[in-house]
């Protein structure tokens, strides 16, 4: 800025104090000290900024957004780790960036004192002995020719059914819905078949042998939409045709009754509720609840699957057994001595069919079944006999660099390979990373994975090798402390593309911490690891 504009103040205007959790992710954190650090380095420079978030919050109902490429619905929390928490509370880290603005406060001026939280109380568990199954309580059907996403039946959010009838299965037929966005459940006259997750790039079952006239039912959750870039254009349900594949043929479903389930509660509290604490599937749960005060409490949905809940008419938010995200916000404000009630929708079906209120959140509390990091346990990577399409070193620095190579190259998998540091020191960052295709010009990253990272840093913040590609050049890719060089990446194009170069950026800080020097690259059609 500086260099286009000498004379123009700097404005920082997204000093980010945290970063927002991911379902299935681990609870992002950012340390206190770096961040005070960073915005003394402001002040002592005469640079504004504007601290996103100052004050952390809720994503109620089901407004949460999503990150593309790879698609990664966000929680309902967005606690943000920031300095005034999700509840209102001044945090740690709040005191910290307080005592270092008071250095340069006017000596003149009066500094109020912190205000209190919001008073807090416990609720007793809440035993939920009314159930409705979605199953038998559905809204009236709107008939369609061909599939059609959600928004085509006037429907934003929530979860929508798709049914039709199947001609005869052979098994092994392979039930093809292209797209599901984002987590469906596939059942075959009221049997489970199966789970589809967006987050995994899952579009297909593989079927048992089923009779003609087989009722299909899928179940599709819309999760967060993506709000940027070339994904903004985010369709929910099934957004283009389901299709069943053989080795001979493949044919398109047709003839199809599709069911809305939107998510206000006038919606979720029509239903034929029965006696009942614990059903099989999908179900709304509803029961009632005695408050003699009101306050701020933490709903814990910890023997809860998936799903969302409702407080008195508001919708509180999201919740999924996989985490982080264990507790749900309830704001006092919203809650009523006396009689309160509480209506949960749970598409997976609970352990246990209660809920306590609780006095402090569960941000940090993973249950995924994926792996945190992209190397298996004893997988080593070896480029042994492997020719290199490209060997250099990178220039120090911050800023966007640019490598060509000799020649264009074709291939599915990419790796760089980090030979050494810039500092000299053990760690490898990288913020962003595009190829190049025979044109120069950089190429989708829209279905990229990363198919191998030697080393992921999970223990002091989320590190991991995916943000190279998440078009977010704050968050980077960094090796755990204590691992040295060389350091190795491998991303699954998935395709085979022509790759004549790449773009590297190195960590926004000074001097660009963990900045590679000595660099070694490698293209092939199959992968590396095997």
């Amino acid at each position: 800025m500086k260099e286009a504009r000498p004379d123009s103040p700097l404005m920082c205007s997204e000093f980010w104090s945290g970063w927002f959790d991911h379902w299935g992710r681990k609870h992002e954190t950012r340390d206190a000290g770096t961040m005070v650090s960073g915005l003394k380095d402001m002040l002592d420079r005469n640079i504004s900024f504007s601290l996103y978030m100052a004050h952390g919050g809720t994503t109620f109902g089901h407004w949460g957004g999503a990150n593309c490429p790879s698609y990664s619905a966000m929680c309902s929390s967005y606690d943000y780790d920031a300095p005034i928490s999700e509840a209102g509370w001044a945090t740690p880290k709040y005191y910290k960036l307080r005592e270092m603005l008071m250095q340069y406060a006017d000596s003149a001026q009066v500094i109020p004192d912190v205000p209190q939280a919001c008073p807090l109380i416990e609720i007793p568990a809440i035993r939920f002995e009314e159930t409705a199954r979605l199953f038998e309580n559905l809204p009236e059907p709107k008939e369609t020719e061909e599939v059609k996403p959600m928004e085509d039946f006037d429907q934003g959010w929530g979860t929508i059914l798709y049914r039709t009838t199947l001609p005869e299965i052979k098994e092994g037929t392979v039930l093809l819905m292209d797209e599901v966005h984002d987590w469906a459940q596939v059942y075959a006259d009221g049997k489970l078949l199966g789970r589809l997750d967006r987050r995994r790039s899952e579009n297909s079952l593989t079927l048992p042998a089923l009779k003609a006239g087989t009722q299909l039912d899928i179940l599709v959750e819309a999760m967060g939409r993506v709000n940027f870039d070339y994904a903004i254009h985010d369709r929910k349900g099934i957004t283009d045709k389901v299709e069943l594949l053989t080795e001979e043929s493949s044919r398109e479903l047709k003839g199809w009754q599709v069911y809305s389930f939107p998510t206000d509660a006038a919606f979720a509290a029509r239903k034929d509720f029965r006696k009942g604490d614990k059903e099989e599937g999908p179900a709304y749960y509803r029961a009632s609840f005695e408050l003699k005060e009101t306050g701020d409490v933490f709903l814990d949905m910890q023997t809860w699957g998936k799903g969302m809940v409702w407080v008195n008419g508001k919708a509180i938010g999201r919740f999924w057994e996989i985490g982080p995200q264990q507790t749900l916000y309830m704001p006092g404000c919203w809650l009523k001595k006396g009689k309160n009630e509480i209506v949960v929708l749970d598409l997976l079906g609970p352990d246990k069919a209660e809920i306590k209120g609780l006095k402090q959140p569960i941000l940090d509390m993973l249950r995924s079944e994926e792996p945190l990091t992209h190397r298996k346990e004893g997988e080593n990577l070896s480029l042994k006999g492997e020719r290199p399409v490209a060997a250099g070193e990178l220039a120090a620095g911050n800023g966007w660099q640019e490598v060509k190579f000799s020649r264009p190259v074709k291939g599915s998998y990419f790796c760089l390979e980090a030979l050494s540091a810039q500092d000299g020191k053990e760690t490898a960052s990288i913020a962003e990373l595009y190829l190049l295709d025979e044109n120069g010009k950089t190429l989708s990253r829209q279905n990229w994975r990363i198919d191998y990272a030697d080393s992921e840093s999970t223990s002091w913040g989320n590190f991991t090798a995916d943000k190279v590609y998440d078009l977010q050049e704050s968050t980077y890719w960094s090796t755990a402390r204590g691992a040295g060089y060389p350091h190795s990446l491998v991303i699954d194009l998935k395709g085979e593309y022509t790759v004549s170069g790449f773009r590297y950026l190195p960590r926004a800080e000074e001097n660009a911490p963990g900045a590679i020097k000595s660099y070694k690259v490698y293209v092939k059609d199959r992968p590396f690891v095997k």
